[in-house]
């Protein structure tokens, strides 16, 4: 057995491709495949399917050692990057004597829980926090590592050393009109240096209002919608600004609001900003060169964000896109010319039921649908009068075996 103290491999013996029964929670319990050039592993419930690689249930004991006789080819631990949906615990205390490159953890808690990692040697940790469940408080490692928080940051708190970057990816709303979205307090995390803040290009803008709590940035990342932005002004700290995927950049402030910045990056950005920004980066070119990347590129036109992110399957597989899209485009012609509801109901109807029979369809499939529904009940028709969301909310539940 890998994990054998007897007569087992020694620690990072195991290199080579194929199939290793493991003690992973129990005797043989498990049985662990190795692929060529594969060096992540993924662990979580059954209900996960084949998103992960290995079924465990989220509150069994898990011996995490099993995988200290795995190594690369190279020589480097196996698996370098770590996906686990659960509660055990236990790889904190694993990572004290075998460091782990990436650890994605999605917690399955009880209780509140607090952890204790400031031995851990995590070199980077992504914690994704479901909408309901218990809070997480983190004693962060001592050693330098990169933090990152997804979900419901509420249910999250971290003391002791700050990490070398911050990553927070809030779960916002899916619609560009809704209230800007104010991101939680985060406690002793306001103090760190380096901060990216991710979110959906057309989702419910995050406010930038919040960055008045974080006092000591010298590094800040965005990607996605925005709001608020001519608050950066007051980070005149700042020495590396990055705004990547964002369709809307009419309040930033000019980059001379930066005197310190010597890396700049506008990647995807909404045209007409961003041929003003190109220009921004040229009169501060001569006047101060700059020391590090400097770049705008990819300047998107308007009709560009709609059809890129505008509908809520970018993250199903290819081959389900491709039958949404192709049903939603049918559903928006025939609304186009629908005269009444009774019409409008028809065709939302038979996007509906298209996707009753198809595998693959749970909750966040049926959560995308309803906003795909939502949407077309928003798009163009002839009835003369609007389409309420309870009234194409009704419609699609109506029509829905899923």
């Amino acid at each position: 057995m890998p994990n054998d103290s007897q007569a087992g491999p020694s620690a990072g013996s195991v290199r080579e491709v194929g199939s290793y029964p493991i003690n992973l929670t129990g005797p043989r319990s498990h049985t662990l495949v190795l692929k060529p050039g594969v060096g992540s592993l993924s662990m979580g419930p059954s209900q996960l399917g084949k998103k992960v690689d290995l079924h465990v249930a989220s509150d069994a004991p898990i011996d995490w050692t099993v995988f200290d006789v795995f190594a690369t080819p190279a020589g480097s631990p196996w698996p370098r990057f770590l996906h686990y949906t659960g509660s055990d615990l236990g790889f904190f205390d694993w990572a004290q004597k075998r460091p782990i490159e990436e650890m994605t953890w999605t917690p399955i808690l009880s209780a509140d829980t607090v952890v204790d990692a400031s031995q851990s040697n995590l070199h980077g940790l992504h914690v994704k926090l479901e909408p309901s469940g218990r809070s997480l408080s983190l004693i962060l490692p001592k050693q330098p590592f990169r933090l990152s928080v997804s979900g419901d940051l509420s249910r999250f708190s971290a003391t002791g050393d700050m990490p070398s970057s911050l990553t927070l990816a809030p779960r916002t709303g899916r619609r560009k009109n809704d209230s800007p979205f104010l991101l939680p307090d985060m406690g002793e995390l306001h103090q760190v240096t380096s901060l990216t803040l991710h979110n959906a290009p057309l989702g419910q803008p995050i406010s930038l209002e919040c960055l008045n709590r974080y006092p000591n940035l010298k590094s800040l990342s965005l990607w996605g919608n925005f709001c608020d932005l001519n608050l950066l002004a007051h980070h005149t700290e700042l020495t590396n600004l990055e705004l990547r995927f964002m369709p809307d950049l009419e309040d930033l402030p000019t980059l001379n609001a930066w005197p310190l910045l010597d890396r700049f990056i506008a990647y995807n950005v909404e045209e007409s900003a961003g041929k003003h920004l190109k220009k921004q980066m040229k009169t501060r070119a001569e006047t101060r060169p700059w020391t590090d990347h400097a770049s705008v590129s990819q300047l998107r036109k308007p009709e560009w964000w709609t059809t890129e992110f505008g509908r809520p399957f970018s993250s199903w597989t290819k081959r389900l896109a491709k039958l949404a899209n192709e049903a939603y485009n049918v559903a928006q012609v025939t609304l186009s010319e629908a005269h009444s509801f009774a019409e409008a109901e028809a065709a939302i109807t038979a996007f509906t039921v298209r996707f009753n029979n198809l595998k693959g369809i749970e909750t966040t499939e049926r959560e995308d649908l309803g906003e795909a529904v939502w949407q077309l009940s928003q798009s163009d028709h002839l009835i003369g009068q609007p389409i309420t969301e309870e009234m194409a909310q009704h419609w699609f539940d109506a029509a829905r075996d899923y």
